[in-house]
């Protein structure tokens, strides 16, 4: 985003931050109803934007404009009482909180597909504060495109998610992780399933995708997700909404769960689902062999459910792109033995190593798993491809990174010359493609990438650890303020120790019940 977005995103969050300074309400407790007003404003832009078209159409003016030719060009229509310049007209004595919520209520009457959604209890929020938010986020500069609204929104979640800690990171995966999952499984159209869907941002960024190789979302996609809390199914239902896009989102345990009847349904499976996860109760989960074709795994951990319910929604020719623990790449026992089918089965393409810091719940790095059931009528059949990106990113602040356009695009670019695809450089990847890919063509780079077989892979214990791959480099010299990356150290230190302390009270409280 160019710096102008830069600035208004971080004016527009310190008006809302203020609430945590002059209120004693959590995040948690404002985030919704912030959102649900930088929602309204998107849809009343919208809205402006689709009522001018459609009145320099002449057929449409003689016929008469209906609710549906606004939703025709991507707007929610709005009656005059949920127009964001009557809340700004409010005469002085009014109940602002009431008003606001009596405008989402509007709004949902009108667009069946948000009923229930939008949040209506603003009376939590101090009127000043209420009618302050409602100016500043009137101010947003229209000049620079609707899009600009998407971003903000967006930023918003990633905020909120910041705050909010483990709570937040239920809901929201780092926009620059996501998009990189989009550039390697290249979604252009199809049916797009997220069993962890959160907020919804495999689907806005599938559709940002769509667009930056000009084509329209509405016309290529169709998104289908699940969540369990339904606080974030109205989050996602929102976020789809606010950039325009429609889709079957629903409450449900999916594990337990499967309301899109997902086997064998799917172009696309994206997702960050949660790490680690035990007590499933896989008694319910053994004789759906459709879902978890691999069986149980033993141990008490969900990891190799997740995987297994990516694998088996994808169609003949579907690709599943994912975030999954570093655990699950060597794991042994029963998992290694499912691992190893799925290696012999030719479902599994590519593997990054993503390095830590890039997520807000979490320190600890993680792993891309990228699935592919076309593979096996390609040359790659025998293949998998290993990119280490952990050495590639952008250092946001102390404690946070991302990728950059340009490093996305790279990294995607790898997979696309290891397919056999041409590269793209329109995000300012060229130099890095120069420098690593001089010839245009795929090879293998000592600690970065690496193409192995499956003899190969074999011979590593069936693993799929990209650093047992592809070597290692020579390292610069890391040009580093000390006492800044002490800081960092003691920070993760502090989280691993309290990590340690909670898995202590857990042991001795087994360890009790067990002699008990």
């Amino acid at each position: 985003m160019n710096p102008n977005n830069n600035e208004i995103e971080k004016r527009l969050w310190d008006a809302a931050d203020s609430l945590r300074a002059n209120s004693k309400l959590k995040s948690s407790e404002y985030s919704l109803p912030v959102l649900g007003l930088i929602f309204l404003r998107y849809a009343d832009f919208k809205f402006a934007q689709a009522e001018e078209t459609l009145h320099r159409d002449v057929s449409t003016r003689r016929r008469g404009i209906g609710k549906y030719d606004y939703q025709a060009r991507g707007a929610m229509f709005l009656p005059p009482e949920a127009r964001y310049a009557r809340l700004l007209n409010l005469p002085e004595g009014a109940d602002v909180a009431r008003e606001i919520s009596n405008t989402m209520k509007a709004i949902e009457k009108e667009n069946e597909a948000l009923a229930g959604v939008l949040p209506k209890d603003f009376r939590q929020l101090d009127k000043s504060i209420l009618i302050e938010l409602v100016r500043d986020f009137n101010d947003i500069p229209l000049a620079q495109g609707g899009d600009v609204f998407g971003k903000i929104y967006e930023y918003f979640l990633g905020k909120f998610a910041m705050n909010e800690g483990r709570k937040g990171g239920e809901f929201f995966t780092p926009t620059s992780v996501v998009k990189l999952i989009v550039q390697v499984i290249e979604p252009f159209h199809g049916r797009i399933y997220d069993p962890a869907c959160g907020s919804g941002g495999m689907f806005v960024q599938s559709a940002q995708f769509i667009e930056n190789h000009k084509s329209k979302p509405v016309d290529e996609i169709a998104v289908y997700g699940q969540e369990k809390t339904a606080e974030t199914v109205r989050l996602c239902k929102m976020n789809l909404a606010v950039h325009g896009l429609g889709g079957e989102i629903r409450e449900a345990n999916s594990y337990y769960d499967d309301i899109h009847k997902s086997v064998g349904k799917f172009d696309f499976v994206m997702a960050n689902p949660p790490f680690n996860v035990d007590k499933v109760d896989k008694d319910r989960l053994a004789k759906d062999k459709a879902r978890f074709p691999y069986g149980m795994p033993k141990i008490d951990n969900a990891n190799y459910l997740w995987i297994q319910l990516f694998y088996s929604a994808l169609n003949n020719k579907g690709r599943a792109g994912f975030v999954m623990a570093n655990s699950a790449s060597d794991a042994r026992g029963s998992e290694l033995e499912i691992r190893k089918q799925m290696i012999q089965a030719g479902a599994v393409d590519v593997m990054i190593a993503v390095g830590s810091n890039f997520f807000y719940t979490v320190t600890l790095p993680c792993t891309l798993w990228f699935l592919d059931n076309g593979k096996n009528k390609t040359p790659r059949k025998d293949r998998m491809l290993f990119i280490d990106a952990r050495n590639t990113y952008h250092q946001i602040d102390r404690a946070h990174r991302e990728f950059t356009e340009a490093q996305i695009e790279f990294l995607g670019n790898i997979v696309r010359l290891y397919r056999g695809e041409e590269a793209e450089t329109d995000n300012g990847s060229a130099d890095l493609m120069k420098a690593k890919f001089p010839k245009g063509k795929y090879v293998d780079v000592a600690g970065l990438c690496k193409v192995a077989t499956l003899k190969e892979i074999e011979a590593q214990g069936w693993s799929l650890n990209p650093g047992r791959y592809v070597g290692v480099t020579e390292k610069a010299t890391d040009d580093f303020v000390f006492k800044e990356r002490l800081e960092e150290l003691n920070e993760e230190l502090e989280m691993l120790n309290v990590e340690a302390s909670e898995l202590e009270s857990r042991i001795s409280s087994n360890t009790g019940k067990l002699l008990a």
